[in-house]
């Protein structure tokens, strides 16, 4: 028979010896570095797919529970933003050649006409304007425009503004620039008007734009008939806003068709080279006769250059208020058209 103790005795040695042995291998150790992430472990360390597989639980882990501790390598800037597309759906559009910004301080003149002071028009190109609106005539000017993916330059008559505001409104969401044309088309240089009387049909039909608008207009100004006088001239300086003349006048106001206003413009244009043309959205043959000379102006080799100012006009809160205690209702609704009114049968 064994000896007991000596028995007992090599059982309790063995126990100590797999438990040190234990210790040593699978115990963690004080000094020992803390679990590594993928982005730490050695390139050739996994073999692909385990390192696949060990990146993903990596990073849900290490997103879950810790935050990071020190500042992530820097990155190669980022690309410069694209310019956005033109969403013009015309490939053969006359299009925008270039748009110009005009610092309108001190009341600088445009139009030969008139001004000659800022001859900024290079040969072929040409600036479309408008005066008298808005009117029901309007959207179809508005529409010729837009199927050629071109810009204007619209003095709309401040009362007009209060009969249409919404086309105004369309107008403006067109991205054409809105100036003034006063406030009821009254001739500036006539001797029935005082000085004061011809400042308030400059300031109130800028108030009345910008009441119809909800935003400030463009500092941009053309006399009706284009008819000023010094003290009318000295008053837009002083305001810092541009005065319009014309290069070209299609006289639309007195053609008897659409034909005879596309033959003025074009003949007048072909003859100076380039230049502003005046035109009237309210006339029933210039809406007519715009589609037909804008594709005229393209095949002609012209351009068109889109005027925008530096900044919008501040109008005067007299008449601003004026405006407001003048209108019985408020010019613009909360409330859109055709949330108002729907056609529900036409034929």
């Amino acid at each position: 028979m064994r000896n007991p103790i000596g028995l007992m005795l090599a059982v309790v040695v063995a126990a100590v010896v797999i438990a040190g042995v234990w210790f040593w291998t699978a115990a963690p150790r004080a000094d020992a570095a803390p679990p590594q992430t993928i982005a730490a472990r050695s390139a050739d360390s996994l073999p692909p797919a385990a390192a696949k597989s060990a990146a993903k639980d990596d990073v849900e882990t290490t997103a879950a529970v810790s935050q990071p501790v020190a500042a992530a390598p820097a990155l190669a800037p980022a690309p410069a933003p694209m310019q956005a597309k033109s969403t013009c759906a015309n490939p053969d559009a006359l299009g925008v050649s270039r748009t110009v910004v005009i610092d309108t301080t001190g009341g600088p003149g445009f139009g030969f006409l008139q001004y000659k002071q800022f001859d900024f028009l290079t040969d072929k190109e040409v600036v479309l304007t408008f005066d008298d609106g808005p009117w029901p005539t309007t959207p179809a000017v508005l529409k010729a425009l837009a199927d050629e993916c071109t810009k204007a330059v619209f003095f709309p008559i401040g009362l007009h503004t209060t009969y249409h505001p919404e086309i105004l409104k369309q107008v403006a969401a067109a991205g054409h620039t809105i100036g003034a044309h006063t406030w009821s088309h009254a001739h500036l240089d006539s001797k029935k008007l005082t000085e004061q009387q011809a400042k308030d049909e400059i300031e109130k039909g800028f108030s009345a734009v910008k009441m119809a608008l909800g935003t400030a207009p463009s500092p941009f100004f053309r006399f009706p008939a284009l008819a000023h006088t010094q003290a009318t001239l000295a008053h837009l300086e002083s305001r810092n806003i541009a005065r319009f003349s014309v290069d070209i006048d299609s006289l639309d106001f007195k053609s008897s068709s659409p034909d005879q206003v596309i033959q003025t413009v074009m003949t007048k244009l072909d003859k100076q080279g380039k230049g502003i043309i005046l035109m009237h959205d309210l006339q029933k043959h210039t809406a007519q006769a715009l589609p037909t000379l804008l594709r005229r102006l393209k095949a002609g080799g012209y351009k068109v250059v889109q005027m925008k100012a530096k900044e919008p006009l501040e109008t005067l809160p007299e008449y601003d208020a004026l405006m407001v205690k003048d209108m019985k209702v408020p010019a613009v609704s909360a409330r859109p058209l055709s949330s108002v009114v729907q056609t529900v049968s036409q034929q």
